[in-house]
């Protein structure tokens, strides 16, 4: 049976994504995925290979991954966006294959070298069972990359927004966004702040945010807002997902101090347990 709140949170996606199903400008470049690697691992590494893209939403990170020269890419999304996704990726032919189906469905023994889920893992209350379909989807050896909200960074932050977020949850999709439309302005008054003061979430808000089009500056936002489940993770509670799912040889990298991304690899026959 599935979770209740995994249905209500995809249909929020499906929502957002049928409203905003444009990838363009900076928000679609391959220099924001080589952000997200940070340290862990370079955007070349992906050069014809098979990888697997777990909540693909409109296929932003999909077309990334394609930039970056993987030889196939396997797009999941459950939601009704898959037909974004479809229209985005329709130019890449043979090279994405899309299956409509919750990161838990990916099937086992694809042979895959990379799993990659990018803002997707603080959506799900229990990713584990995802998580360790990812594992089994990939080759031993085999490499996941997940990208997640931290606490560490933003506590003050997380504690504004969860009384914001009791109602923007139930908004309906044109008050939330106008509402993110007009709070766009303000963040930008904020950007301008954290160029003279050490404000929180600085680095995030000089190094992406500042080079966000108006359109995508009220996307990030409407994305945090909307999801009916968020979770902004500590460091101690994303290993224990990862190492909980059979994942070996973690790496973690704290992105401009507001963001987890981390690396974990499938043991190789013959060292797992």
């Amino acid at each position: 049976m599935a979770d209740p709140s995994n249905t209500r949170t995809i249909e929020d996606f499906g929502e957002q994504w049928s409203n905003y199903g444009e990838n363009d400008g900076f928000y679609a470049s391959l220099e924001i995925l080589e952000q997200i690697f940070g340290p862990l691992a370079k955007v070349d590494d992906l050069k014809g290979k098979r990888v697997a893209d777990i909540g693909s939403g409109t296929g932003r990170i999909v077309q990334m991954i394609l930039q970056a020269g993987a030889s196939h890419v396997l797009a999941v999304e459950p939601s009704v966006g898959v037909e974004a996704l479809r229209r985005n990726t329709a130019d890449a032919g043979d090279r994405v294959e899309i299956l409509n189906v919750r990161g838990d469905e990916l099937p086992a023994g694809l042979d895959l070298d990379y799993v990659i889920s990018i803002g997707v893992i603080q959506f799900i209350e229990d990713p584990v069972p995802t998580l360790r379909a990812a594992l089994e989807a990939l080759r031993p050896g085999g490499r996941l990359i997940i990208w997640v909200y931290s606490l560490e960074g933003n506590r003050v932050y997380v504690t504004l927004l969860s009384g914001v977020r009791t109602i923007t949850t139930r908004l309906p999709h044109a008050a939330l966004d106008a509402l993110c439309n007009a709070l766009s302005y303000c963040v930008d008054a904020y950007i301008f702040a954290c160029r003279f003061l050490p404000l929180p979430m600085r680095d995030a808000m000089l190094n992406t945010h500042s080079r966000l089009s108006r359109d995508k500056m009220r996307l990030t936002i409407y994305d945090q807002l909307n999801p009916s489940y968020a979770k902004y993770y500590r460091e101690s509670e994303l290993r224990k997902i990862l190492d909980d799912a059979g994942f070996t040889d973690l790496e973690l990298y704290h992105r401009d101090n507001y963001s987890w991304t981390a690396m974990g690899s499938r043991p190789e026959e013959g060292d797992e347990g």
